[in-house]
């Protein structure tokens, strides 16, 4: 009779052992789950704000070059309605200005886009090692971010 008592209560300690594993582990896989769900979506906005950046300066680049192009074609007709030897040696100008400053805004489109191209490959990488390092110190990367808000909130209540 006392060995069923004691199989009993140890199969009841065991169990309530099992539970409190189990949501142990759910409290731990969650918290996990939850830092990289936040690390993915931090990366993803950042992600989203690089192609934003790169979209908004082809746009700004190309209206740059509409609007170059209209100058030049507004140059065009003053320097053609005055006389033959101006107007040969003004659209010679400008035709070579122009060039230039096609070569020049071109060079720009292109260093933007390459800067623009680098940053996006940066913040990815900077995203997937702060995943990585989330990921290795759960712990150290919660105590980073409470320290991180307590001086974001130090610092907004002296502005």
């Amino acid at each position: 009779m006392e060995h069923s008592n004691l199989r009993s209560e140890s199969q009841s300690f065991a169990a309530t052992g099992g539970q409190f594993n189990d949501s142990a582990r759910s409290g731990a896989s969650g918290s996990g789950s939850s830092i990289s769900e936040s690390v993915a979506r931090g990366k993803e906005a950042i992600g989203t704000a690089a192609n934003e950046a790169i979209n908004s300066a082809g746009s700004d680049l190309q209206s740059l070059r509409a609007d170059l192009n209209s100058l030049k074609d507004t140059l065009a007709k003053f320097v053609s309605q005055s006389g033959n030897e101006a107007a040969k040696s003004a659209r010679e100008v400008t035709s070579n200005v122009a060039g230039q400053i096609g070569g020049m805004a071109s060079d720009l489109a292109d260093k933007g886009t390459e800067m623009a191209s680098a940053a996006s490959d940066q913040v990815k990488s900077f995203g997937s090692e702060i995943e990585n390092m989330a990921r290795r110190n759960p712990i150290g990367v919660l105590a980073a971010a409470v320290v991180i808000g307590v001086l974001i909130g130090l610092m907004g209540r002296r502005s």
